[in-house]
């Protein structure tokens, strides 16, 4: 660790700040796509199976040159944003979208097959006992569902800390505003003798994704034993 210099803790920082922003917000509009995906019909569903899919077949950069045309200063969405005071472009917020939208298709799937997974029949009689649509999913569905939540989540998580091509993309990587763990690791392989800093955020990057996945093991079981308690 002492290879590392106070602008690589603050994109090990920065990185982290990034991935619980994007999954935070990324986690309602996964759990709801992945209800409707398995609530819809065959068109719609293909539609939205489809929708979701893209950010994993498209190569990142044309994801993040998307975004840019989109969500830039004067993109689409983007000129328009920015006269209300919302920037993306350039910014961390935009790291943290772009992080968000690398990470939905793998928040999006262990949902819709836990979702899938629970017997309609149970959601069925209690909409014949008068339980709204709304009772419904947060008192059934939801609880039942909570294992592949939790994995969305994490799942999610680990994927928004390690993008890189979206996000250079996107945002480039300026110090202490867009450089990201992966842009410093990067960034320390095309410096002349940055291969011990390269390999220590290497390092860095492997404890925090070893973390996520002992996280993610212990909130499994933990939901798991919270669902099979509900049935």
């Amino acid at each position: 660790m002492s290879e590392l210099a106070p602008e690589d803790f603050a994109a090990v920082l920065l990185s982290l700040q990034v991935a619980l922003v994007a999954t935070l917000f990324g986690m309602p509009v996964a759990l709801a796509t992945a209800f409707a995906q398995t609530r819809s019909r065959f068109a719609v569903r293909v539609v939205l199976d489809t929708l979701v899919t893209l950010p994993l077949v498209l190569p990142p950069v044309a994801t993040g040159y998307f975004l840019l045309l989109m969500f830039g200063r004067r993109g689409v969405v983007g000129a328009w944003l920015e006269k209300v005071g919302v920037v993306f472009a350039f910014d961390w917020t935009g790291a943290a979208l772009a992080a968000g939208v690398m990470a939905f298709p793998l928040m999006v799937r262990p949902m819709r097959i836990a979702i899938e997974a629970i017997d309609r029949e149970v959601d069925e009689v209690a909409r014949t006992l008068g339980a709204s649509g709304f009772t419904r999913f947060f008192r059934i569905t939801l609880p039942l569902a909570a294992p592949g939540v939790a994995a969305g989540a994490i799942l999610g998580f680990a994927k928004a800390l390690g993008e890189f091509g979206a996000t250079i993309t996107f945002v480039a990587a300026i110090p202490g505003e867009t450089l990201t763990l992966p842009a410093a690791i990067y960034a320390a392989t095309q410096t002349p003798g940055g291969e011990a800093r390269a390999l220590a955020l290497c390092l860095v990057a492997a404890v925090i994704a070893v973390a996520a996945v002992l996280v993610s093991d212990a909130v499994g079981r933990w939901a798991g034993r919270a669902a099979r308690g509900l049935r």
